[in-house]
Order: structure tokens, then sequence, then C-alpha cells
């Protein structure tokens, strides 16, 4: 197991959502030595939530006297990535950097391939000439496309995706298991589920169901109501990577002789999927709790049900039972209490 103490670590996609709550987690309980902080500030969704999480990192760093570096750049510039690699040999990288979103994607492909594949190459370049510990990356549930195997699980095959968002993580997990075999880079793909929480990513449906509602809009259903998610909670993701992030994988060999790349991949999922109207519901109920909507408030009126968007898919269900067989470890917040947390945090950060 890896000591995070006393060590250099890279987080790239910082601070983004996930990444940024990562971060303040591991500057809370563990001390290293150095985090640095990679993002390009890009204008994809609003630049100032960025901006007050970077805020929020450095100042309990400061607190905590744990050097924080923030390095704006893309990864999908070789250069950039190689001299921090060069200047500062970081023992950790968890790659979280990614052009997010399955229906901008449709649009807008050349900006995932840049990012997600090219972007993602050049990390394992570096992690190649510049040896690291332990590369922890981001995939994502989208790989599994039309399954039908439910509950899904690393195992399946995820070979049809409906997105070039999935597209590009599927090839993020061939390039990683190529690179741990020829280089033995110790490598650990995360597939996270549908993240939610305090601070999250206004494109996501329960950020942008809120503002839609409290400026008394119509928010779509998609699939007529008949979807499920596997929603989780963002304390459960960032327990789950810190938990992986100590144990890199070691190459072994099979009964055969044959090595095998000290690469694995995990589900991070709540594993319990909730249907799309009850998840809606809750949040309207919460809304109403927090009386940031009045209890009389007609939501069914506000409610449009349409069919199902391109690259989506009917329901989510994480099979993670290797992240609790190997790390003790299972996401556990539900959605209320989750919810709950949200819209505290939105009241509060927008002062409605």
């Amino acid at each position: 197991m890896i000591r995070l103490k006393n060590k250099t670590i890279l987080v790239t996609g910082c601070p983004g959502f996930i990444g940024a709550a990562l971060v303040m987690e591991l500057i809370k309980r563990f001390h290293p030595s150095c985090i640095i902080s990679v993002d390009n500030l890009n204008n994809y969704y609003e630049r100032g939530l960025k901006e007050y999480r970077l805020k929020l990192i450095e100042d309990l760093a400061r607190k905590k006297e744990v050097k924080h570096l923030f390095l704006k750049g893309s990864v999908e510039k070789s250069s950039f990535v190689k001299e921090i690699f060069k200047k500062y040999r970081p023992s950790i990288v968890v790659h979280l950097a990614a052009q997010a979103g399955v229906r901008y994607s449709i649009n807008h492909p050349q900006v995932y391939v840049k990012s997600n594949i090219i972007g993602f190459f050049n990390i394992l370049e570096a992690c190649r000439y510049f040896p690291v510990e332990h590369l922890v990356y981001a995939s994502s549930s989208s790989v599994y496309g039309g399954n039908t195997h439910i509950p899904f699980s690393v195992d399946d095959k995820v070979d049809h995706p409906v997105s070039l968002y999935a597209a590009t993580k599927k090839s993020d997990e061939l390039f990683a298991y190529a690179y741990s075999k020829l280089y033995n880079i110790p490598s650990t793909g995360l597939r996270f589920f549908t993240v939610y929480g305090p601070a999250g990513r206004p494109d996501m449906f329960y950020y942008s169901a809120v503002k839609t509602l409290l400026v008394g809009g119509t928010i779509k259903v998609f699939n007529y109501g008949n979807c499920k998610r596997d929603f989780t909670y963002i304390d459960d993701i960032v327990e789950g990577v810190i938990r992986v992030v100590q144990r890199p994988p070691v190459q072994e060999i099979d009964e055969n002789g044959v090595s095998l790349p000290p690469y694995v991949l995990y589900n991070i999922g709540g594993g319990t999927p909730v249907n799309l109207l009850d998840f809606i519901t809750v949040l309207q109920e919460e809304l109403v709790k927090a009386k940031m909507l009045p209890s009389n408030y007609d939501f069914d009126v506000h409610r449009e049900f349409v069919g199902m968007q391109p690259g989506d898919v009917p329901v989510t269900f994480a099979d993670s039972s290797a992240l609790e067989k190997e790390f003790g470890f299972t996401p556990k917040i539900d959605i209320r209490t989750g919810l709950r947390a949200f819209v505290k945090w939105y009241k509060s950060y927008y002062s409605v």
C-alpha cells in the first residue's frame, strides 16, 4: 500500500467537480508534500464555479499547510504535460481531465478526440518516461452503452458505445491496458456512475432542473420517465478513489506462465438504480423543504415528457462487488441525503 503523506500528487481536471472534491479530501487527510492541480478552465460551463472550487482548495491548503499548485493548461498539449512531469516528478497521477457530456459529444466530436484521447495519450507517454507509482484515471458508465446484462460488470463486453463520449472512454481503457502491458505502468481505471452533489456540474440534469424550476420553467423528463440511473454521491466517489489510489495493481503471472500487466478496472456506483421520476420527486420535495419553492408549487405543470435523447440509455446499474471485495467499500449515501446537501449548497451559493 502506498503512503500518501509526503508524496507529490498530480490531479488533472481540478478544479473540476470530482477533481476539486478529491484534492480537498487529500489535503484534509493525508498531508502530501505537494498537490498539483491542472485544468484549462474552459467555458463548457460557468467558469466562476471552477474558480469558486479553486478558492476553497487554496484556502484549505493554506490552513493545513500543504503546498498546492494550480497550473492552467490543456493536457492535449504534450509539451505542457511533459514539462509538469519533468519538473515536479509526481509519484501518483489521478487523471480526471476530460471533455464530459454525452449529448455535447454529438455536435462537438473534435473536442472529445483532442481532450479525451490525445490528452490521455500525453499523460500515458509522460508516465512512460517519468515513471509513477500509480496512475488512476476516470472512465465512465457510458462505456456499457446499450448493455442489457444487469447489473453492469467490468467483465461485460463493452464493444457497442452509443455516444462518441463513451467511445473515447473505452479507447482510454484500451490505451491504458497497452501502456501497462508494454511499460509496466500500474494503472487503475474507474467507471463512474452519474456523479452528483454540491458544487457539481451545471450541465447535469439535477442541477439544470433546479435552475429551470426556480424561474418557472419546464423540465424535460426523458424517455417519458422510463429511465433509471445509478446515482452516486460525490463523497462516495472520492472515498472510492482514495482507497484505490493507495493500492496500485501489481504485475502477476497466470496459470499458463503469461505475464499479466499491472492493470485493473472497477465500477464505482451506488448499486441502487433510481427511477428518474422518483429522483425528480425527491428533488422537488427538498426544494420545498428548503423554502426555495412554495409548498403549493404545481410540479406536474412544469414537467414535459419527451422521448429518449441520442446517446442516452434507459438504465445504468453498477456491480461494484469487486470494489467491495478488494477495498471493503461500497457507496452508501442515498439520494435524499445527497440531494438535500446539494439543495442546501445551491441555496447558499446562488443566494436563493
